[in-house]
């Protein structure tokens, strides 16, 4: 809760505000913490004639007065999707440079925003997209594909707001914090290119329609900071959050060790690397001495293979590995869930483990694993983090315990 707590958007965004604007204040953006950070700008500057849209995931908006807040859906755009971003291009056409316009940023906005590129649909969009999720694909190499599928990403609504200030204030999910990868950079200068993208595709075996590859093969410009009026700002970030928790748990008598806010690769090995590194804390004192914490972020993935799965996210599938591997090994706990409150499409954050996670159940563990089912041994065991959205997105956090 202290790391969430770190990235409450009324807190950070306030800290990060710039001057109030003489001119107009156009404000969009796109995320889950995207309509919270609306309503934070609109206490912040009650006086200020603010007008524009947000959009957020089904179930994460909240009440504003001035600025219009549209539900789209996520992890896969729908017709809210679109619609959002061409009411977000209408905002920022005719303005002139004494107006601002504030960008609004968070984790989840690269699915609700999708303006196709000519010659596709959105229904492409949503195939690829699905594609993506299921291929075990990073998210900046899925950002990657998505921008160049897209006339509202990868620096786009910014070239539309010229010549007005473009202020962008973002709580980063990414690993390392790129302003470019963060809900695909909508108002950020961007360095990806088509044979980028067309690489991906290649690696990771994505058949994608005929006229979606033609798309991908048009040469188009970048954006780049030349053409933008760009002022970007990092309001809260993975890193924050950790060192959040493990203040907290050096006051409650655990020494905290960060293994780093950008983990990535598939999430059941590393649970299994996890549950090396805490079985050498008991054991050996290494590489830190117990009783301690290990607190890791990031994003890690979960490749689907044609057979499907069954229900889980990336962090319940990295508990029951971690649990697995452990065997139950005493005096070891953890807990791990996605900040945002929403495990990829599930209604948990997460789940806990505990020594007797697997004695406690005639489940089989390590098929539900295999089968990519680890909501469901978690639900059965009552070991869900069910907290509903948080309203902020920093990534996943992971906590193990050590006594």
């Amino acid at each position: 809760m202290a790391a969430v707590k770190s990235a409450d958007p009324h807190e950070a965004l306030i800290k990060a505000l710039p001057e109030k604007p003489r001119g107009r204040c156009i404000v969009v953006g796109a995320g889950k913490a995207s309509a919270a950070m609306a309503a934070a700008l609109e206490a912040a500057w009650p006086e200020v004639d603010l007008q524009g849209v947000v959009v957020t995931r089904y179930g994460h908006a909240v009440p504003t007065q001035k600025i219009r807040i549209v539900e789209a859906a996520h992890p896969v755009s729908d017709a809210m999707s679109e619609v959002a971003s061409m009411l977000m291009m209408e905002q920022v056409k005719h303005l002139n440079a004494d107006d601002c316009v504030i960008a609004l940023v968070s984790g989840g906005g690269s699915s609700l925003l999708a303006l196709p590129r000519q010659g596709i649909t959105l229904a492409d969009k949503q195939a690829v997209n699905k594609a993506l999720l299921k291929s075990g694909a990073t998210i900046q190499e899925m950002n990657t594909v998505r921008k160049q599928l897209s006339d509202i990403k990868g620096g786009r609504l910014a070239l539309a707001a010229r010549p007005a200030r473009v202020i962008t204030l973002i709580i980063s999910d990414v690993p390392g914090d790129d302003p470019q990868s963060i809900a695909s950079g909508p108002t950020v200068a961007d360095s990806s290119t088509a044979e980028e993208a067309l690489e991906i595709v290649a690696r990771y075996g994505l058949a994608l329609p005929e006229h979606v590859l033609r798309v991908l093969n048009t040469p188009r410009a970048p954006v780049t900071a030349a053409e933008i009026h760009d002022d970007i700002r990092l309001i809260a970030t993975p890193s924050g959050a950790l060192a959040a928790a493990a203040g907290v748990a050096q006051r409650m008598g655990y020494t905290p060790l960060i293994l780093g806010d950008a983990l990535e690769g598939e999430s059941a090995q590393l649970g299994v690397m996890m549950a090396g590194i805490a079985r050498s804390v008991k054991q050996h004192g290494l590489p830190v001495k117990g009783p301690a914490v290990l607190l890791s972020g990031g994003e890690t993935t979960v490749t689907i293979g044609d057979s499907g799965a069954g229900r889980g996210g990336r962090n319940t599938e990295f508990l029951l590995a971690l649990a697995c591997a452990l065997k139950g090994e005493a005096g070891i706990y953890a807990i791990a869930g996605d900040s945002d409150g929403i495990d990829g499409t599930e209604d948990a954050a997460g789940a806990i483990i505990t020594p007797d996670t697997l004695s406690r159940t005639t489940l089989d563990a390590i098929g539900m694993l295999r089968g990519h089912d680890s909501y469901s041994y978690f639900a059965a065991r009552g070991d869900l983090v069910v907290t509903g959205p948080t309203l902020t997105n920093v990534n996943d956090i992971r906590v193990i315990l050590i006594t």
